[in-house]
C-alpha cells in the first residue's frame, strides 16, 4: 500500500507539474499571499527569522521580504515537482549559465573524493540532477516521518539511470557508506545548513546569531581528505515559459576541513551565509534554524510560542 500510495502521489505531482508555467507562477504567488494573510506556520517562521537576521530593517522592509521569500519558496515547490516528474534533458535546459564547473572536474580528477555542500538556496534539486549528469552521486537526506512521503521522495529523486543517484539516510550506516564512497574517490552531496540534533553539532555564528551547525561535513572532509566544494543553482528568471537558473561551483573555504569542529562549523556557516546574501528571498527562511540555543546562554527558543 505504501508503494501504491507513493505512485499515486507521484502521478498527481506529474499532472500538476505539466500545467503551463504561467499558471503555476500565478498559483504559487496566490498561495504564498494567502499563507501570509492567514498567518500560516511557514509565514510565521519566515517572519520570525527575518526579525532575527534583519533586526535593523523596518516593519515595511520585513513585510516586503517576507512576501518575496514566501513567493520564491512556493514557486520552488512547483519547480521541484516539474524537476521530479519531467525528463532530465528538459530539466537541465533550465540551466542557462554554468560557473565554476572546472572546479568539479579538477576535484574528481584528483581522485580523493568530492563533497558538494549545497545550501537550501535557489533550487538544490536541479543542482542534484546536474551533478548526476556528470558523475554518480550519493545524496545524504533526512527521511520524512511518513513512510509514504519517504517512498515518494525515493521515487521522485531516482534518476533515469538508477545507478547515477544513491540516496543515503542520515544515520550511522549512511555515514559509513559516505566514507566508503569518498575513499573510493566518489562524489557526495550534503545540505550543510540543516540543524542537527544536540550532540551532533557545534554552535557557530550564522547571520550574527549562534546556530547549531552540523560537524559531519567537516569530519568527512578531515578523515577522507576529500575536496569540499560549495554549489548552488540560483534562479535568474521565472517568468514566461519557465524558470531559468545560473549554476555555481566554487571551492569551499579551507577552514571547512579544519580538524577543530568549531572552526570548521564557523567556516561552513560563513560560506552558506555569503551565498544566502546573494538573494535572501531564495534562501529557505521557512525553517526553524535557531530553535536550539547554546547551553547556559539563558536564551529561549525564539520561535516559541507563536510559530509552533
Amino acid at each position: 500500500m505504501t508503494r501504491l500510495a507513493a505512485r499515486l502521489l507521484f502521478l498527481f505531482a506529474t499532472l500538476v507539474a505539466r500545467l503551463p508555467w504561467r499558471w503555476l507562477t500565478r498559483l504559487a504567488d496566490a498561495l504564498a499571499d494567502a499563507a501570509i494573510r492567514r498567518s500560516s506556520r511557514e509565514a510565521r517562521i519566515t517572519a520570525r527569522n527575518l526579525e532575527l537576521v534583519r533586526a535593523d530593517a523596518s516593519a515595511d522592509e520585513h513585510a516586503e521580504l517576507q512576501r518575496a521569500v514566501m513567493r520564491s519558496t512556493t514557486r520552488q515547490v512547483f519547480e521541484t515537482l516539474r524537476l521530479w516528474t519531467g525528463p532530465r534533458a528538459g530539466n537541465l535546459a533550465m540551466i542557462r549559465e554554468v560557473h565554476g564547473a572546472a572546479h568539479l572536474d579538477a576535484a574528481m580528477a584528483a581522485g580523493n573524493g568530492v563533497i558538494v555542500a549545497a545550501p537550501h538556496f535557489g533550487n538544490w534539486e536541479l543542482l542534484n540532477q546536474w551533478l548526476a549528469a556528470r558523475t554518480p552521486l550519493a545524496i545524504l537526506y533526512a527521511p520524512p516521518e511518513s513512510r509514504v512521503g519517504e517512498a515518494f521522495l525515493n521515487l521522485a529523486r531516482a534518476d533515469e539511470d538508477a545507478a547515477r543517484i544513491t540516496q543515503v539516510r542520515a544515520d550511522g550506516a549512511g555515514v559509513r557508506q559516505l566514507f566508503k564512497r569518498l575513499a573510493a574517490g566518489g562524489v557526495v552531496g550534503i545540505l550543510p545548513d540543516q540543524q542537527p540534533k544536540r550532540g551532533d553539532g557545534e554552535f557557530a555564528p550564522f547571520f550574527g546569531l549562534q546556530a547549531l551547525t552540523m560537524t559531519l561535513l567537516g569530519r568527512l572532509a578531515t578523515r577522507s581528505g576529500a575536496t569540499v566544494l560549495m554549489a548552488w543553482c540560483e534562479r535568474i528568471d521565472d517568468e514566461g515559459r519557465g524558470p531559468a537558473f545560473a549554476l555555481h561551483v566554487e571551492p569551499a573555504p579551507a577552514a571547512v576541513s579544519d580538524p577543530d569542529p568549531a572552526t570548521s562549523a564557523a567556516a561552513l556557516n560563513a560560506a552558506v551565509e555569503r551565498i544566502a546574501r546573494r538573494d535572501p528571498a531564495q534562501y529557505q527562511w521557512t525553517y526553524k534554524r535557531f530553535s536550539v540555543r547554546p547551553p547556559g546562554s539563558g536564551e529561549e527558543n525564539p520561535y516559541w510560542p507563536g510559530c509552533y
